[in-house]
């Protein structure tokens, strides 16, 4: 019965918005997700360009020390990346649930998990950090030990890297699914998107097992979350769809509601 009040209180307060107001409230959500997208891949790319341009150089633990603050700031673009990862969730969660709670449970959910993994891959990457110090401090008899841990913690970063974007993969396909059949975005846009995060999560589960095509399988859901962001903001979700919702959800209201 308690939950059953909730419910009714729930749908009350939802009736009591115009549909201007409930119109409104969609389009800032849409703003701001679409522009955790955009703000996400940039710091992403430019997180990723920093620590790449130290850890890939050819016996990067002579260096590394050197450029410690070059590898701190990639990591700290990252870690904004990944807020903004668990972000996704947070703010599209009150949309995905007018539609299907399951859904949004579940995009939350995966979208959590994605932004854990890419934090662990972050922390192993700082680990090469005090790696190279210690490097540069040691005999040449040991050397080959830390090469060897460098090595260890640069794929265990790799593995945390695909697992994460895996998930991403899962979530993307729960919110694209989502998207198509509320019609909340244009259809070719939705299939764009199942597309891309299907690619994404085959591409990165065979990564995983040593295909070498996880970066490649970004590519087509990375563009589309470049272009959802642009979207979102210019756009919005589709006004239709918006009042149809807050319409359907109106008339639950005021027969479960006395």
């Amino acid at each position: 019965m308690h939950k059953i009040y909730l419910f009714q209180t729930e749908l009350k307060g939802e009736n009591t918005m115009t549909t201007k107001e409930v119109i409104n409230k969609y389009r800032k959500t849409a703003t701001v997700v679409g522009a955790v997208y955009l703000a996400g891949f940039v710091v992403g790319i430019v997180g990723n360009i920093m620590i790449k341009s130290i850890l890939d150089a050819p016996n990067h633990l002579s260096i590394i020390s050197a450029s410690s603050m070059t590898v701190a700031i990639g990591a700290i673009l990252w870690l904004l990346a990944v807020i903004g990862d668990a972000g996704h969730g947070v703010l599209m969660f009150p949309v995905l649930k007018q539609h299907s709670e399951r859904m949004a449970i579940g995009y939350l959910a995966f979208r959590i998990v994605d932004a854990i993994f890419i934090a662990v891959m972050v922390l192993f990457m700082l680990i090469q950090i005090p790696l190279g110090s210690e490097y540069l401090k040691t005999a040449a008899a040991a050397a080959s030990f830390l090469q060897a841990l460098s090595a260890v913690s640069a794929q265990a970063s790799q593995y945390a890297y695909e697992i994460g974007m895996s998930a991403l993969g899962v979530s993307g396909l729960i919110l694209c699914y989502t998207l198509y059949k509320a019609k909340l975005v244009p259809g070719w846009l939705a299939i764009w998107g199942l597309v891309g995060y299907a690619t994404i999560l085959f591409g990165m589960l065979s990564a995983i097992m040593g295909s070498g095509l996880g970066d490649l399988s970004s590519i087509p859901g990375g563009l589309w979350e470049v272009f959802m962001g642009v979207w979102l903001i210019v756009k919005g979700f589709s006004s239709s769809a918006v009042v149809s919702q807050a319409a359907r959800m109106g008339n639950l209201a005021e027969a479960l509601v006395p």
